[in-house]
Order: C-alpha cells, then structure tokens, then sequence
C-alpha cells in the first residue's frame, strides 16, 4: 500500500481555487486552473463527466496507471468545480463519514431517496427516518450493515 506523507493536496486544491475566486489578479498567467474557473460552471461540469469518463474508459482496459493518472485528473476537476460552489473536501468527508455511521459502510444513497436531515440542503426527507432510507422499502429491500 502507497501512503502519502504530506500536505492534504485535495485541501490544497480547494484553498488555492478560493484564493484564485478571491484575487484574480493574483492568477499566474498560464493558470490551468484559473482558465477553467473563467470558462463558468458549466465547462467546470462538463471536465467533472469527461473525466469520469476516462476513469471508466482505463478501468475496463485494465490500465493501472493510466486509471490513477485519469483518477487524479478527476479529483482536481471535481475539487475546482466543488470549490467554486464554496464546498470544501471535509463536507464531501463528512458525508461519507455519515453514511459510514448510517449504514455500516459509505455507501451511496438510492437515487429515489431524499437527503437526509443534516445535508446541505436543510431540508428533511418528512418521512421522520433519520438515515435518508426507509427500511423494507419496496425499492431498496432493508439496509444492510456490514460487519467489521
């Protein structure tokens, strides 16, 4: 197993796309970064989906390194696009740290389930389950912890 000794580089992302947000004049001129957060949010998107794309493409090649080269070209578009909606990586760390919590693993939420109560939506699912998941519902079955 590789582990990383160092700075946070995905907080070091976000911390260095808010100070470009901040002080545009403080911008390199060939700032990869800075071009993209000018192109809008839309472009921003559009970066996170091709290159999830290609994170799929060199899965199913089996390319291990290409897979981790097209993993980090997802991440840093993901932060950039994050960080330009004020969302820092701890709240995306929170989250999985709930669902860890919740559910025994971070697993994905089912798409036809509302946010929990505590998401950065505020709102409620109005159905007073605390998790986000109705337990026996029809479409998902009932929630499966699993066992450490």
């Amino acid at each position: 197993m590789v582990q990383y000794i160092g700075p946070d580089p995905l907080r070091s992302l976000h911390e260095a796309v808010q100070t470009l947000r901040r002080e545009p004049s403080s911008v390199p001129e060939a700032s990869r970064t800075a071009k993209l957060l000018a192109q809008g949010r839309a472009r921003m998107a559009r970066k996170v989906g091709e290159e999830a794309i290609e994170v799929a493409i060199e899965a199913m090649r089996g390319d291990r390194g290409a897979l981790v080269m097209e993993a980090a070209d997802l991440l840093y578009n993901l932060v950039v696009l994050l960080a330009d909606f004020d969302i820092a990586p701890d709240e995306i760390l929170a989250e999985l740290r709930r669902r860890e919590l919740a559910f025994g693993i971070a697993e994905k939420l089912p798409k036809s389930e509302e946010p929990p109560n505590g998401l950065a939506s505020g709102s409620g699912n109005g159905n007073g389950s605390t998790n986000g998941v109705a337990a026996n519902s029809p479409k998902t079955g009932p929630v499966k912890r699993c066992k450490r």
